[in-house]
């Protein structure tokens, strides 16, 4: 016991020390015996009540134990693991012997396992999982004392650009001295989180009101205007901030931090470089989206998803010219799940791409069907949406439909919102330059509802507009409506481009639109939505608007 590398106690029933190691001795550095002075005592304030309940614990049972504790010495708290166990001395009385085994490397790892789990590892800011762990406490004491708090996530305005100029370790630098300038600004009690790319995330306790909100966020805005000077490049990115209060908006934090990132989305929207504050009237995210993203998934492998067709009917002789194709969800508990709900979901986790090349290929397909029992020539229109557009295998996925169905290529008129032309009007000129080549027509839909250009109708090769609904609901008896409607007509005419009027749904906008020299209309005046089935039922029946039998008019509406 005396030369053994582990420090060794022989202790009474009483935990005073009997005898102990050299290495014991050198470790608690102490110049006078340690004999008759107490185990307890010798370690740290929170260890001494477990040790002396495992002493009594052990010398009345005869049983070894294990108990990890620290040992204090001059420098520090050294932690090691006791094996204590009882025996008896050549008197026969009853002794403790205590065996100490340095635990400070095991202890080191395991911390800095532990920090890597809970920790940004670029920033060194605690991420996702700590952030959750520290907003549960902050709830559970805003319950308590029954005042609010806020959360802030927080957006850099530009960083993409930084990391695709400049590179990833310009963009690294960037993050860490962002993280630095945040963390400075807020005070000890905040928690400061990275949960992923350029976006913050800051739980503010006792920051309820609107002055306390203005205030804070006003600062970490102003941290972040500032220029970052990072090897020889002066950088400008800024920060648009988002906010939700507990618990006017959310009592969890999962929904807490959802609103304040609908919030910064919205900020980033309406200017950047500022703060918005969520309110009922933003469109916050879908309650279930997470286990909604699960379900589609599942969705894709047991063929849930479905493909409706829109009658789209020349408005002069009223007779169908070709559909549009809807997607639909058929959830087996949840019935008809809306577009709105799965469309921004798939978009986000990439299944669109997946979903929008199956929906391509099956319309094509079943627009040669629609054809043999029509017995003439009809057109297929096929939403794409932007992330599909940006995808480098769009075009791939556009020729395998076309030649899978063997469609014509004007048979197929491949739909694009203005907002998706203006993320990056370049790739945009050049895609739409080689769907043109393959002799695919382009549509704008709901031409006039986002960022108009009128330059891209010369610039691009777009073939058709299509009139959003919102200008068609007061017609005729709106003037403002008319005018625009009007317009976009007069245009049309002049750049010899084909026009759609969406959700016409009175024989009053039929005529009017028809007056205007509007070619095609499409709503629920000629039919709702419907299945593959019901469309051909519609072209055996040769429809037109007016003499439509009773009852298949009510099948189709």
């Amino acid at each position: 016991m005396e030369e053994a590398g582990d420090v060794v106690f022989r202790l009474n029933q009483l935990g005073q020390i009997l005898f102990a190691s050299k290495r014991a001795v050198a470790l608690i550095n102490s110049q006078a015996p340690l004999a008759g002075d107490t185990l307890a005592r010798l370690l740290s304030l929170d260890d001494q009540a477990p040790l002396n309940a495992l002493l009594a614990e052990v010398g009345a049972s005869t049983t070894s134990r294990l108990l990890e504790a620290r040992i204090k010495t001059p420098d520090a708290e050294i932690w090691h693991e006791l094996r204590i166990s009882c025996y008896a001395n050549q008197h026969g009385l009853s002794e403790l012997l205590v065996v100490g085994r340095d635990m400070t490397v095991q202890h080191a790892t395991e911390e800095r396992l532990r920090h890597m789990a809970t920790h940004d590892a670029l920033t060194e800011l605690p991420n996702r999982l700590l952030l959750s762990d520290r907003m549960r406490m902050v709830i559970a004491n805003a319950r308590r004392s029954g005042q609010g708090f806020s959360v802030a996530t927080i957006g850099l305005d530009g960083f993409k650009k930084v990391n695709d100029g400049l590179g990833h370790p310009i963009g690294d630098a960037v993050l860490r001295t962002a993280a630095a300038r945040l963390r400075k600004t807020l005070r000890d009690s905040d928690t400061l989180a990275r949960v992923g790319g350029d976006e913050f995330v800051a739980v503010l306790p006792g920051t309820a009101t609107e002055a306390q909100i203005k205030l804070v966020t006003g600062r970490l805005i102003a941290t972040l205007q500032s220029p970052f000077e990072i090897e020889n490049h002066v950088i400008y990115v800024g920060a648009s901030v988002g906010v939700a209060v507990y618990p006017q908006h959310a009592e969890d934090e999962v929904r807490l931090v959802a609103l304040a990132d609908a919030a910064m989305s919205r900020a980033k929207e309406t200017g950047k470089a500022r703060c918005v504050v969520y309110s009922q009237s933003q469109s916050g995210p879908p309650e279930h989206d997470i286990s909604l993203e699960a379900a589609m998934f599942q969705a894709v492998r047991e063929g849930e998803f479905l493909l409706y067709y829109q009658p789209i009917v020349d408005a002069r002789t009223r007779e169908i010219q070709g559909f549009e194709t809807l997607m639909r969800w058929k959830h087996p508990t949840l019935g008809m799940v809306p577009p709105a709900r799965f469309i921004p979901i798939a978009e986000t986790n990439g299944l669109i791409n997946l979903l929008g090349a199956w929906a391509l290929k099956a319309a094509c397909v079943q627009l040669k069907q629609f054809e043999e029992v029509a017995k003439r020539s009809l057109y297929i229109s096929v939403n794409i949406s932007p992330r599909q557009f940006r995808n480098d295998k769009f075009l791939d996925v556009l020729d395998d439909a076309i030649a899978f169905s063997g469609l014509l290529g004007e048979q197929l008129v491949l739909e694009i919102t203005e907002g998706t032309l203006m993320i990056d009007p370049v790739h945009a000129e050049s895609i739409l330059s080689k769907m043109a080549e393959r002799n695919a027509r382009i549509a704008i839909d709901d031409f006039g509802t986002g960022y108009s250009s009128l330059a891209y109708l010369k610039r691009f090769p777009i073939s058709v507009l299509k009139i959003d609904r919102t200008f068609i609901r007061d017609l005729p008896g709106s003037q403002k409506d008319g005018a625009i409607c009007n317009a976009v007509l007069d245009l049309a005419k002049h750049l010899d481009l084909s026009v759609v009027a969406e959700g016409v749904e009175t024989e009053g906008q039929l005529e009017y639109l028809e007056q205007r020299g509007c070619q095609y209309i499409q709503g629920y005046l000629t039919g709702k939505p419907m299945a593959a089935n019901v469309a051909m039922a519609a072209l055996k029946e040769s429809i037109h608007v007016k003499v439509v039998p009773a009852e298949l008019r009510q099948v189709l509406q």
